[in-house]
């Protein structure tokens, strides 16, 4: 694998973990995600506009990108709602774990891509780590929100969905700064509805505005460098290398949440480590 599109991924890592933690934190979900986008859109409108009054595009790349912005839309409605009804330190690992095990499963049907048997490998511990870093289990003792998982085995549907749609829509020529517009607008779109209704968007600016302002660079940013990595390497490659976030994700929890933790986590994130860097350096 090349070293800059490893660097781009693990540092999209880091930065989604981020993102995800400040949304956790803030005091209504869904208000704290739509004004992160609204900033970034309005700040990257012009260019937007600039480039698609110079792109030629066949209906079918249209309809990638009208299925990637439905796929999106639902994306944030139903992360938000992940984060109101559940930990991070378990939802974040169960949604990555199952986007990441369907994204590349389904992109090496799809756009033909190769993983060797160490790869596999990497890749099996990785999504197994993921599962059981969330702490579900099948017997009632666990305190498992039922609503919480079922928001995200959807919110995890979707991360493949809209992943592997804009790797078609990549490799038609859409730049990815523009793909990161097209996602702001179906944010924008989706939540505001639920903001208009909440009522919270001024008490959540007047306390949240700082981390809003960094969450609008951190939030799309993050898929923005995923973006760039995917146009250097197989999307099979890079897709199980981004959930390092669960790690972030479960260090935040522990030191910043405050979240209940035990060694096995310690355990299933270091096993993480190990298969990020066995499908970096043999898939």
């Amino acid at each position: 694998m090349e070293l800059l599109a490893l660097l781009l991924v693990l540092s999209s890592g880091l930065t989604h973990a981020l993102w995800n933690l400040f949304t956790k934190r803030s005091i209504h979900k869904s208000v704290f995600l739509w004004c992160i986008h609204s900033v970034t859109l309005i700040i990257l409108m012009p260019y937007f506009l600039i480039e698609m009054s110079q792109l030629t595009l066949s209906p079918k790349v249209y309809g990638f990108i009208l299925l990637s912005m439905t796929i999106q839309g639902g994306y944030i409605l139903l992360l938000s709602k992940a984060y109101t009804h559940g930990d991070m330190s378990q939802v974040y690992p169960f949604m990555r774990g199952l986007g990441a095990m369907l994204t590349s499963l389904c992109s090496l049907v799809l756009f033909h891509e190769q993983i060797s048997t160490a790869g596999v490998i990497g890749l099996s511990v990785i999504i197994i780590s993921l599962f059981a870093l969330s702490g579900i289990r099948a017997d009632s003792r666990r305190n498992v929100n039922v609503k919480a998982l079922g928001y995200a085995c959807l919110v995890g549907l979707c991360i493949s969905g809209y992943t592997l749609t804009d790797k078609a829509i990549l490799d038609a020529g859409v730049s990815p700064v523009l793909l990161i517009q097209l996602s702001n607008i179906s944010y924008f779109v989706a939540l505001i509805i639920p903001v208009l209704r909440s009522g919270q968007l001024q008490r959540e600016w007047s306390v949240n505005w700082r981390t809003m302002l960094l969450g609008s660079v951190l939030a799309p940013g993050s898929y923005l460098l995923f973006l760039f990595a995917m146009r250097l390497t197989p999307l099979a490659h890079i897709a199980p290398i981004r959930e390092i976030s669960t790690v972030f994700g479960t260090i935040f929890g522990i030191l910043v949440l405050r979240e209940q933790q035990g060694s096995r986590r310690i355990v299933t994130s270091a096993l993480i480590t190990l298969g990020i860097i066995t499908i970096a350096v043999w898939g």
